[in-house]
């Protein structure tokens, strides 16, 4: 008898378990969206380099300051010069006496008192004496240094009276006028992308800066790196942003928004899914009004919404709300809500 008691109770709460609830239901909207992915970047200068001594001295001059605007030509760095200048003079002496000696040579030559080959020889002489003076000149030169473009003058690395070998780094120079931004952007992405009516190239982007607010001025993707990384999956993109106020420097970091239209896209409600470990799952309604549960995939997040990329096909009822009321098998009462209705219910525009 007691036995016969437990099975009845049994009996009892499972029927009082499944008895048939009432639920809205809704079907998916399918809709063009607009969505938009989100990449850590990295900041770089147009132009970056660095600025380098190209001969030997002492530095005797420093015109400028570290965080500096510069004009292209103005001048940095001056090395001592007092060698350079001997060799200009010596060289510019050697020079007058070969221009003497062959004034010389040519009255002789002139006479017949010594052959061509003399007043050639004297000719040769002369312009060997101009290509050193040339060149003492250029090593004279080299010891001062000017800015080769309009930037921004880095951290000095030297000075004031150092003794600078040849090749030492005296600082770095920015031309932050316009900023490039790489982001690296995982396969699937960069097919759907690629494939867009409108391309990659040339789509626009936005910009928030580190802290969190958003730049002023769009940007727009430049270029694509020819090879995807092997270890991550991704592809670099490069894009670029005008930097008229100079907010932007080299290094900064980021985060770049892109984004890309989807047609015919298939969307549902955030509230009618649950999560079972690291799976999407959603319960669809069957023509008995029998709920099972459904695993989807995630193509995108929307305020409130999901794109679904796999698991449905558009012409399924799914359980808007009261998720927890029901199981696997349960037998509901369902309340349709067209899928505009529904959506509007939850402030989004179901257009």
């Amino acid at each position: 008898m007691l036995a016969m008691l437990g099975v009845a109770g049994c009996h009892h709460a499972e029927v009082h378990h499944d008895e048939v609830v009432r639920v809205p239901v809704t079907t998916p909207l399918r809709r063009t969206v607009e969505l938009t992915s989100e990449y850590v970047a990295q900041l770089r200068a147009i132009q970056h380099i660095e600025v380098r001594a190209l001969e030997r001295g002492y530095l005797q001059g420093v015109y400028v300051d570290e965080g500096q605007r510069l004009e292209k030509g103005q001048k940095m760095f001056q090395l001592m010069p007092m060698l350079a200048q001997a060799e200009v003079q010596k060289a510019a002496a050697e020079a007058e006496r070969s221009q003497i000696e062959l004034g010389n040579t040519r009255l002789l030559a002139d006479k017949n008192v010594v052959s061509p080959n003399e007043l050639a020889l004297a000719k040769a002489n002369l312009a060997r004496a101009q290509a050193q003076l040339s060149l003492a000149t250029a090593h004279r030169g080299l010891t001062e240094l000017r800015a080769p473009f309009t930037g921004i003058m880095g951290r000095f690395q030297a000075r004031l009276g150092s003794l600078i070998d040849e090749g030492d780094l005296l600082t770095t120079l920015s031309d932050n006028s316009t900023m490039w931004a790489y982001f690296n952007v995982a396969e699937a992405q960069y097919l759907d992308l690629v494939r867009a009516p409108d391309g990659a190239r040339g789509r626009p982007v936005k910009l928030v800066m580190a802290n969190g607010e958003a730049y002023d001025q769009p940007g727009t993707v430049q270029t694509i790196e020819a090879d995807f990384d092997n270890e991550t999956g991704t592809i670099a993109f490069r894009a670029a942003f005008p930097n008229p106020g100079g907010l932007l420097r080299h290094g900064e970091t980021g985060k770049v928004l892109l984004s890309r239209r989807v047609d015919d896209a298939l969307v549902i409600a955030q509230q009618s899914t649950f999560d079972v470990l690291d799976k999407k799952f959603v319960y669809v309604v069957d023509a008995q009004n029998v709920v099972h549960a459904r695993p989807i995939t995630v193509r995108a997040e929307l305020p409130q919404l999901y794109v679904v990329a796999s698991g449905l096909d558009g012409s399924e009822r799914l359980l808007l709300d009261g998720l927890k009321k029901v199981h696997e098998g349960s037998v509901v009462e369902p309340k349709l809500e067209p899928p505009g209705e529904a959506l509007s219910h939850l402030e989004v525009p179901a257009e």
